[in-house]
């Protein structure tokens, strides 16, 4: 049996494990464990092994629990609920202003976190409610809590850019400082969007009424407060790595204990939130790590297989695809897979080929995962089975339907189209900050 064969079966194997239910680490895991078995006997055993010992011995690991617990810290505690209060005082008299403000919260929320889970179930329970009960348009404002929590897999400490970091061995400091400005593009375009359709169709989004808009400015000025301890926290964590202060590991260790000493202050410290934000860090943790061990294994047998060469055989000497055409299939098998897929599946199954094939077409391994990031929150809010769409429907009012849902996104996967076109046409939207501050 042919190589390329093999590496069909193995594919094959896996989303056939994956369509009945599995684990996405089992199922990765198993048919990675599986294959080298079947391909080398005893030996192959050695590949799961070593898989094992290579994730042990990967110190940047550290930084994975440390910014999760962070981001759990502040959600728990109710930071975010301070932090909408502010966006809603200030942004109100504008048309549109609460769901500006509320993609404002998103970028708060994704820049203490890392996470989309966590701004969409903080942007559904906290921003939601809110703007229904002041008549602001449910398929307009659930498309906005749906894409400003997609921001969390973007900006940093993005946890999906760790990930890729690890698999794609290229320095998460970098890939982190990439996904800066287009993670802030995308909002800027958001808010944009909002601002327009707003303007021209005020019933989208009433201003806050004259009674509510009359707020003296000591009391405004007072709420900022409440922007002050996230500010603080960000800058403890990326402004001291960013100044050279602080390693990787180690700005996230300042990250998770700013988070805790703010929870502190504000008197949100609680046997019962503790024990919640340590189970909960627990588990997500122990499920990346179980994940990248999966993907560290199934990799090793494809650089065996030399699957990689005879994907680049194909596309290039085979169907006589350019580089950005290759590219571009890359972008549209993402958006395909992402519809029943969620980012760290996708990045798991297609890593082993993608990352190396990229690499060998010239193109820019830190551009590129920021591209794949980017391509990630599409595939989020793809129907029929985007990740975001069932996250919302599972945390939305019974009057939000799941046609709703699907109706909320168009406009804002148009916008993300936007902006994923520019970072592929203009590579230094992303690359310009991490060249300079790597320069000095």
């Amino acid at each position: 049996m042919s190589y390329e064969m093999i590496a069909l079966l193995m594919f094959a194997s896996m989303m056939l494990m994956l369509l009945t239910g599995q684990r996405v680490f089992a199922a990765i895991g198993f048919v990675a464990v599986a294959a080298a078995l079947l391909l080398w006997g005893d030996g192959g055993s050695e590949i799961g092994f070593s898989a094992a010992m290579k994730l042990m011995k990967w110190y940047p690991l550290l930084t994975l629990p440390l910014f999760i617990y962070m981001g759990y810290m502040l959600s728990e505690s109710g930071i975010a609920d301070d932090l909408y209060k502010m966006f809603h005082v200030w942004f109100g008299p504008v048309r549109g202003g609460l769901a500006i403000g509320t993609i404002g919260l998103m970028v708060a929320i994704s820049a203490m976190n890392g996470l989309s889970v966590a701004g969409m179930a903080i942007g559904a329970t906290i921003a939601l409610p809110e703007l229904l009960r002041r008549n602001y348009d449910k398929i307009m404002v659930t498309g906005v809590i749906q894409a400003g929590s997609s921001l969390g897999i973007l900006v940093p400490p993005s946890v999906v850019l760790v990930l890729y970091g690890m698999i794609a061995r290229q320095p998460v400091g970098q890939l982190w400082l990439a996904g800066v400005t287009p993670g802030l593009m995308m909002a800027g375009l958001f808010v944009l969007y909002i601002a327009v359709r707003c303007w021209f169709q005020p019933s989208l989004g009433p201003t806050l009424s004259k009674e509510e808009r009359d707020v003296p400015l000591a009391e405004k000025l007072l709420l900022l407060r409440a922007g002050v301890l996230p500010l603080l926290i960000f800058f403890c964590m990326m402004g001291l790595f960013v100044l050279g202060y602080t390693s990787l590991v180690e700005s996230s260790a300042v990250g998770a204990l700013a988070a805790t000493l703010a929870a502190l202050v504000k008197r949100r410290v609680t046997r019962a939130v503790m024990g919640e934000v340590l189970r909960k860090t627990l588990g997500v943790s122990c499920m990346f790590m179980w994940i990248i061990l999966a993907a560290l294994c199934f990799g090793a047998v494809f650089d065996g297989l030399g699957a990689v060469r005879a994907i680049e055989t194909l596309f290039v000497d085979r169907l006589g695809l350019g580089p950005w055409e290759i590219l571009i299939l890359m972008q549209l098998s993402f958006l395909l897979m992402g519809t029943f897929l969620d980012d760290t599946a996708m990045l798991v199954i297609v890593a082993p080929l993608y990352v190396p094939l990229v690499g060998h077409l010239g193109f820019d391994l830190v551009w590129y995962g920021v591209l794949y990031t980017i391509t990630c929150q599409i595939a989020y809010m793809t129907p029929p089975f985007g990740y975001n769409l069932f996250l919302m429907r599972a945390m939305a009012p019974p009057e939000v339907t799941l046609i709703d849902i699907y109706r909320s996104i168009v406009p804002f996967v148009a916008v993300m189209a936007v902006g994923l076109a520019l970072v592929m046409a203009f590579p230094q939207i992303a690359l310009w900050l991490p060249q300079m501050v790597y320069a000095r």
